[in-house]
């Protein structure tokens, strides 16, 4: 019996240990990045982060996130939403947005957009996993391992939320396209843990292409 309980525990551990190794891996990953082979200028000082949102608290979150990942010294990032506020849902007025790029002399913007907002609840069937010989007593592999083995029916919900974020230099009248790449997140915890993760992905990049 106490070997039993002992594998019993060992089965449990290891359970554990792999739903943790689950939650703790990183829901947001990069699926797509490219830069413009034609573009040779180097870096960008004053740029302009707009979150195409039509919730202002989130347009809020996600550019102020954006702007403290990009910040630092020598390159100044301001969110949209401090010069060109939109409570509802309206479109930025493109003369608008030109006249404070122009006025305020910004040398770049960075615009991100949510691509796509998945939901799906799948049903999953009880059903009885195979065995295998781990242990080498019948007794000892059944006391521990038949508790674990059959699984009731459950519902599985998965969500994915895709974001593409297009980095464009202002040089040229109707604006550049430098950098684009899109994130896609599984089964995120919340929409800060979102926002978290594309900031760190699109700054990372950003970097790594010496654009900031």
């Amino acid at each position: 019996m106490q070997k039993i309980f002992v594998k019993k525990q060992t089965v449990q551990i290891l359970a554990i240990l792999g739903v943790a190794a689950i939650s703790t891996a990183k829901s947001t990953k990069l699926a797509f990045t490219w830069k413009n082979p034609n573009y040779s200028g180097g870096s960008f000082r004053n740029i302009l982060v707009l979150a195409m949102n039509g919730k202002a608290s989130s347009r809020a979150d996600f550019e102020d996130k954006m702007v403290a990942g990009i910040t630092k010294p020598g390159i100044q990032a301001v969110p949209s939403y401090s010069l060109l506020p939109r409570p509802g849902a309206t479109p930025i007025d493109m003369d608008e947005l030109k006249g404070v790029v122009r006025g305020q002399r910004f040398d770049a913007v960075l615009v991100s957009r949510l691509v796509k907002y998945d939901k799906t609840v799948t049903y999953v069937p009880a059903e009885a996993y195979p065995l295998y010989p781990y242990y080498g007593t019948f007794y000892g592999y059944y006391g521990a391992l038949s508790p674990v083995v059959y699984s009731p029916a459950y519902l599985q919900t998965e969500t994915q939320v895709q974001i593409e974020s297009n980095f464009y230099s202002t040089s040229k009248p109707d604006g550049e396209l430098v950098w684009t790449g899109t994130t896609d997140s599984v089964n995120p915890k919340s929409v800060t843990k979102v926002i978290s993760g594309v900031v760190g992905l699109v700054v990372d990049e950003l970097q790594k292409e010496k654009l900031i």
